[in-house]
């Protein structure tokens, strides 16, 4: 899949680049400490002349222009107006660095298509102009869909040529514990052990959007507005290209490195919630529920903590360079940190398109080429993994047919194999037009959660999932993702994903259970956790040597 957006040819982009952030302190906000900007003498911020990615200065054109925002007005009421600059001597995790002022309520969203192409775009946002939150102990409760919805129902979007689609929206993520609004029938009474909103998104109406195709950087803000009056047509498209500028001119500072201060402890345990022995049980009732014929397979799960001194979004930065994926993520939510690399859509929807992106059977790398290519054929003639794949597909195609036009629902490609850092997947994907009376968040609705978290029949397996792990699942399962102005969605399974909160890092993962092996179920689980395990134990290495000198 493609990811966050549209794909070329893979690059080498690790950045070993200024603005290294300090250790993880109790708030988030030591930006501007362990990174400081400076910025240059004399910088006239209304000025639309910049100097700060050459010798000469060029002068930024804003589009459209006033006398083409007059002539759209007619067509909506939300029209992105950007800025365009030549990218070639910015990196998304620099920008990201410069735009952010203090870490709290940000985004970077970067993508290598199955797991080896570049994706063409990455998305960088801060400073929301509305951000909502949902839950039990939250101001707004209930179906977070329905306050998503309001939100963005009065929004009519007019789509500009030459940069992409998702300019703004809504960016966060679903908890997987939020299927109870979608089937009540799922709701159950479980421990919290982390104390979080059901949801989280975003509202950001401002965004640098990188085009790796071309090397460009568009900074893109939005006309807003239903007046018809000259003078207030003015003042708002001067106030989106006052956004623009204020961009400009933070991309345009300096970051100051610094080695993290707290000490970095090395090789720190990963302890499990439940323990291999406990997993194993989990796989042992779900089968005698499969031979009983109440479900025909499930996905159990386990969760491993650790603590670590590290930056979040240093992880990131390892995480992006030792696993690409379609689906990169970070997203900083002040109290805590999202951090994924998830090779699985979840649901998209464009133009009226449904996709979902099923995927099922995994077998670790081989250590040579010849090896790889050997677990390659291992794992598209197993019997066991075809037939776990082929049923989950068929309730992908289930899921899609319940809110789009039966007779366009199809299989666009069928059990392809995908290659990540540690393991590689068989892939599909499901496709279908939307009914007229139905909407993208009735799409949404109707494939969340993914039955490749949970199970087949999905209710029926959620209810003996959640009567085994006693536990919400929070992030891990749910989806990240975006629903942007312009009536698409574009989001992922959260997995081989980490939460990060007060210095402790949770990763989780789940095996399916059709006709398994215990210890092979477990041992899935590790392989799929591995990558995250890894990536924090090298980033902590990188950085224990920058503090103790050991170049």
């Amino acid at each position: 899949m493609d990811g966050w957006r549209s794909s070329t040819q893979r690059r080498g982009f690790f950045e070993f680049c200024s603005g290294v952030l300090s250790a993880y302190p109790a708030r988030l906000d030591y930006y501007s400490v362990t990174a400081i900007r400076k910025t240059p003498n004399n910088f006239d911020d209304s000025s639309q002349t910049f100097g700060w990615l050459e010798t000469s200065k060029m002068t930024i054109t804003f589009k459209p222009s006033l006398q083409e925002i007059h002539e759209l007005i007619p067509q909506g009421n939300t029209i992105p107006v950007y800025a365009q600059i030549p990218a070639d001597l910015l990196t998304p995790v620099i920008a990201y660095l410069r735009l952010v002022t203090n870490g709290r309520f940000s985004f970077l969203f970067e993508s290598v298509a199955g797991g080896e192409k570049i994706g063409r775009y990455s998305f960088i946002g801060a400073d929301p102009y509305k951000i909502l939150k949902t839950g039990e102990k939250e101001a707004v409760t209930g179906d977070p869909l329905i306050a998503l919805e309001k939100e963005l129902k009065s929004i009519k979007f007019v789509p500009i040529p030459g940069i992409p689609s998702f300019t703004g929206g809504a960016i966060g993520y679903i908890a997987y514990d939020c299927v109870k609004y979608f089937e009540p029938r799922t709701a159950r009474e479980l421990h919290d052990p982390f104390g979080l909103p059901d949801s989280v998104f975003l509202f950001c109406d401002t965004l640098i959007i990188f085009d790796h195709i071309y090397q460009l950087l568009n900074v893109v803000s939005h006309y807003r507005g239903d007046s018809t009056d000259p003078k207030i047509i003015e003042n708002q498209y001067h106030l989106a290209i006052e956004k623009i500028q204020r961009v400009l001119n933070l991309l345009q500072t300096d970051l100051t490195p610094s080695v993290p201060q707290k000490e970095i402890q090395l090789n720190q345990a990963c302890t499990s919630n439940v323990g291999k022995k406990g997993y194993e049980t989990f796989v042992t009732q779900l089968k005698k529920h499969i031979k009983n014929g109440d479900i025909i397979q499930a996905v159990p799960s386990q969760r491993l903590t650790r603590h670590t001194s590290l930056h979040p979004f240093n992880v990131y930065r390892y995480l992006r360079t030792l696993n690409p994926s379609p689906y990169m993520f970070y997203i900083d939510l002040e109290d805590y940190q999202i951090v994924g690399a998830s090779p699985e859509l979840l649901v998209k929807v464009e133009d009226d398109i449904v996709y979902t992106h099923p995927i099922a059977g995994t077998r670790k790398r081989g250590k040579t080429k010849e090896e790889d290519e050997k677990l390659v054929k291992e794992l598209i003639n197993d019997p066991k993994e075809r037939a776990e794949h082929i049923m989950l597909v068929d309730l992908g195609r289930n899921d899609v047919n319940r809110v789009c036009q039966p007779e366009t629902v199809k299989v666009d490609s069928l059990m392809e194999v995908e290659k990540y850092s540690h393991v590689m997947h068989i892939v599909s994907q499901v496709s279908g037009k939307l009914r007229p009376e139905k909407t993208r968040f009735d799409a949404f609705r109707s494939i969340f959660p993914a039955s490749t978290v949970s199970g087949a029949p999905k209710i029926r397996a959620m209810e003996l999932i959640a009567e085994l792990e006693q536990e919400k699942r929070g992030v891990y399962a749910g989806a990240v993702g975006h629903f942007d102005f312009a009536n698409s969605i574009d989001t992922c399974i959260s997995i081989r994903t980490m939460l990060f909160k007060n210095g402790v890092a949770y990763l989780q993962a789940g095996g399916i259970v059709y006709d398994s092996v215990e210890e092979d179920e477990y041992q899935e689980t590790i392989n799929k956790l591995k990558s995250n395990v890894v990536c924090i134990d090298e980033a902590e290495k990188y950085y224990y040597n920058l503090q103790n000198h050991n170049y």
